[in-house]
Order: structure tokens, then C-alpha cells, then sequence
């Protein structure tokens, strides 16, 4: 959950958060900017290839340029944006615009 918020916070979509451990599960204390409109987990997880992220992007965001993907790559959690850019592909994570 961690890596997905520092995803999140690297883009601009939240401010600081903090991890605080209460004894049980954990809860997470985060800023909100006011900048996400949506935010969702994807279920299943599918599997995206680097060269077709543009599919899964007109899928679950609402325009070009506009949102983002998080993608578990191996032995990451990033943006489709950085997932491109370094042509590997992953575990369809979340998404937020």
C-alpha cells in the first residue's frame, strides 16, 4: 500500500502520509490536495504488456494525458507513464484522476 501512495504523492495527487501502526492491521494518515476526482483498485488484476498500455488507458481513464495507471512491475510499483518509458509491463494495480 505504501509503494502505491509514493506513486500517488511522486505525481502530485497527495501530499504527505505517514504510516502509523496501532496494534492490529495499521492505518495510514494521508494530506489530500484536492486534485483526485477517482480513485479505484482493478479487479482483477490483468496482466499489461508495455505495448499495450494505451488500450488499458483509454479503458479506465477518462482522456489522453489526463489520470494515471499504477502498474506492479517486477520488483516495482509505478506509473504507466514510467512503464512506458522503460518498455516493461506488469500487474494492473489502480488507477486515479
Amino acid at each position: 500500500m505504501g509503494q502505491v501512495l509514493r506513486v500517488m504523492q511522486k505525481n502530485g495527487y497527495i501530499g504527505e502520509f505517514e504510516y502509523i501502526d496501532d496494534g492490529r492491521s495499521g492505518k495510514f494518515r494521508i494530506q489530500l490536495l484536492g486534485r483526485i476526482n477517482s480513485c479505484a483498485v482493478v479487479k482483477p488484476r490483468y496482466s499489461v504488456k508495455s505495448d499495450h498500455m494505451e488500450d488499458w488507458e483509454k479503458r479506465f481513464l477518462p482522456s489522453k494525458e489526463v489520470g494515471l495507471l499504477i502498474v506492479s512491475s517486477p520488483g516495482e510499483v509505478i506509473s504507466q507513464r514510467d512503464a512506458k518509458e522503460r518498455k516493461v509491463g506488469g500487474r494492473l494495480l489502480a488507477y486515479v484522476y
